[in-house]
């Protein structure tokens, strides 16, 4: 235990998996570090795991006070504890102790308004506050995570030191950087939570049209994405996909693992968040809410069954195991192609999302430094993440990735592949919302007229809502009606 003369440089409250690992990590990187929770057996379990993992100076207390105290001025103490009330008792609890100057740092997935008013309630007692996103998983929280850390610059600058030597390592540096003032660090990792449910659906999409379009196996598929992960679509999804297609279903003693989990997936809320914002701040992003549709669809399973047993017999001709004549090799790489111009499409949905936030709030994001930090240690990290840094620097003022000279010309590349992938899953009946989303957020974006003009009439039609003219200043009114049945005006 750490005594008087021996402080801890930092503490950790909450020892879930997260909270152990990144506990671990911080102590493993030379700063002495204290550790709490409410369960005094978690507190045990990690000082037993820091001494087996290499006498690490890490340190276990066993009440608040204690623990408070038993870090060196000016304190610094990361709560890693469910998001919601958890974090206000925990706050509760330790701030009790803490004197002005010390910081709190929450390290969860925390709504960034709460975090705000966090802020506001710790400056009344002289506390500094920090919202800290962290990604990368209890692999990354152990061996280097992408962190976003907002808040107080004053509480960054104090722990500045250890957050670079606990993040995850890239050839331009740690992946962690001042994000902003406030909330702007929960929003960043909120942010990219929403860009991760838009890569996990398209690949899932990937693997649907080239096994029940395609006729691969498992073993096929676990070779194409260990491929892909050599190439442009170099990533962490796109790796862990190929792993996950060569585990073998040992329970039954046949098989893969894949083909026995049910196909209902779970969510946390980030998600769901990411298109509320959107929503909030007029903001496209349909590869994302597609994404979020397909979690609440895939939820149905009884219904789904149901379903399908009804359309069956009326008389439904599933396509979707008729695979016919294939040209297998064309497919992978059309797949490639479509799965890679949908990704573009979602991080710049999720750039783009970041931009208005940062106008709205004034935080003053720098694009190209997330992406950056992006490159190592979370879900999302991926060899382009290194291109759109590139793509912000060129031009800090971008208006949508898509319109980047680079990936302008990797998008034309590969439209046809994309349209030829989304029409054989139409043609199948083999639904790909997020491809078919990407697809329609690149056809509408690129045209410079839309059929918006029709739109504008029905509205004035019905509403005299008013409508602007293409060739003249102002705003219009028309008696449609009157008009359109001849009538005088």
């Amino acid at each position: 235990m750490a005594t008087a003369d021996a402080l801890s440089r930092i503490g950790l409250a909450g020892l879930a998996v997260m909270g152990q690992n990144l506990a671990l990590n911080i102590a493993e990187k030379g700063f002495p570090i204290s550790v709490y929770n409410r369960t005094t057996s978690k507190v045990d379990e990690t000082v037993d795991r820091a001494d087996r993992e290499g006498h690490l100076p890490l340190f276990g207390q066993y009440n608040p006070k204690d623990f408070v105290l038993s870090i060196q001025r000016p304190r610094s103490v990361i709560i890693l504890v469910k998001a919601g009330a958890p974090v206000d008792q925990t706050i509760a609890g330790l701030s009790q102790y803490m004197e002005p100057g010390d910081t709190i740092i929450d390290g969860g997935n925390e709504w960034y308004e709460n975090t705000e008013r966090r802020i506001s309630d710790s400056s009344s007692k002289g506390l500094l506050y920090l919202g800290m996103g962290v990604s990368g998983g209890e692999d990354g929280a152990r061996h280097g995570p992408s962190l976003m850390p907002g808040g107080s610059h004053r509480a960054y600058l104090n722990i500045k030191d250890i957050l670079e030597k606990v993040a995850a390592q890239v050839e331009d540096g740690p992946c962690v950087t001042y994000i902003g003032e406030g909330g702007s660090g929960n929003f960043v990792k909120m942010i990219h939570n929403g860009i991760e449910y838009g890569d996990m659906q398209l690949i899932s999409e990937a693997y649907d049209v080239l096994k029940n379009a395609g006729g691969l196996s498992n073993s096929e598929l676990a070779d194409i994405f260990a491929d892909w992960n050599r190439g442009e679509l170099e990533s962490f999804l796109i790796e862990i996909t190929a792993d996950i297609f060569q585990v073998k279903d040992f329970e039954s003693g046949h098989g893969e693992l894949v083909d026995k989990i049910l196909d209902k997936t779970g969510m946390k809320g980030t998600g769901k968040w990411t298109v509320q914002q959107a929503a909030e701040l007029s903001i496209a992003a349909p590869t994302i809410a597609a994404s979020l549709d397909s979690r609440y669809l895939s939820g149905l399973k009884d219904e789904r069954e149901a379903a399908a047993e009804i359309f069956k017999g009326q008389g439904f001709k599933e396509e979707i195991n008729n695979v016919g004549v294939v040209d297998k090799k064309r497919l992978i790489d059309d797949v490639r192609q479509a799965l890679y111009a949908s990704k573009i499409c979602s991080y710049a949905q999720g750039m783009n999302l970041l931009r208005a936030k940062s106008v709205e709030k004034g935080w003053n994001l720098n694009l190209g430094e997330l992406a950056r930090i992006w490159k190592g240690g979370c879900i999302i990290r991926a060899v382009f993440l290194d291109r759109i840094k590139k793509a912000y620097q060129r031009n800090p003022a971008l208006a949508n990735l898509l319109v980047d000279p680079e990936f302008a010309r990797e998008m034309v590349q590969r439209q046809a592949a994309w349209r030829r992938v989304v029409g054989l899953a139409i043609q199948k009946g083999i639904s790909v919302p997020g491809m078919s989303a990407s697809l329609q957020y690149f056809d509408t974006y690129r045209r410079a007229r839309l059929p918006a003009n029709l739109v504008q009439a029905q509205r004035d039609y019905f509403g005299a809502h008013t409508y602007e003219r293409i060739d003249r200043p102002g705003s219009y009114h028309t008696e449609w009606s009157k008009l359109a049945r001849g009538a005088t005006v």
